[in-house]
């Protein structure tokens, strides 16, 4: 057993693209795992990872991703999980977080190699996310209760996936073993 990180994927969103709709209803129902999912992990003195998209503005960085989500109209969806001073912060540009950031160098720097993938979507970037670590030879958790969908059923076969063909552990956010 060797060190664990907590990584929340895609949180940091003012919810203002084409699917928002379909997926704040799930982000509200599981706003409170999460928030209890990273309190435990700062607590706990698990790095916290924020793997976040940077919405196309390349300029940006995590400072300014943060103010602009927090001045949109579903603040309220990212208040409670914002990072602290301790949250480490990879900006992403595709649906993994592996695909071209820092994040591989960075899991090594902290010796982790199991990642608690957290956050949305869990049928898109926590999927691919969860494949680019079980190809890195990471071991893998994906709390179900902890990640948001677009669409429900293939958010189950998404899980399914990572569980059959990732070895990935999927259980609920207050089971998860840092």
């Amino acid at each position: 057993m060797g060190n664990s990180a907590l990584i929340v994927i895609d949180m940091i969103n003012a919810y203002d693209h084409p699917d928002a709709e379909l997926l704040v209803p799930s982000v509200r129902a599981v706003l409170p795992q999460l928030t209890r999912l990273i309190d435990r992990a700062r607590a706990e003195g698990v790095p916290v990872i924020y793997a976040n998209d940077n919405f196309g503005e390349w300029r940006s960085h995590h400072g300014e991703i943060i103010e602009t989500t927090l001045a949109g109209k579903n603040a309220e969806l990212v208040e409670s999980i914002l990072p602290d001073d301790d949250s480490l912060f990879v900006v992403k540009a595709r649906h993994s977080i592996f695909y071209e950031t820092p994040l591989s160098y960075l899991l090594s720097q902290l010796g982790a190699d199991h990642v608690v993938l957290c956050g949305q979507v869990t049928e898109q970037c926590v999927l691919y996310s969860a494949l680019d670590a079980h190809i890195r030879q990471l071991r893998v958790t994906v709390p179900e209760d902890a990640v948001a969908h677009i669409h429900g059923d293939l958010a189950e076969a998404a899980l399914r996936m990572m569980e059959r063909n990732m070895s990935a552990t999927v259980r609920t956010a207050d089971t998860v073993a840092f």
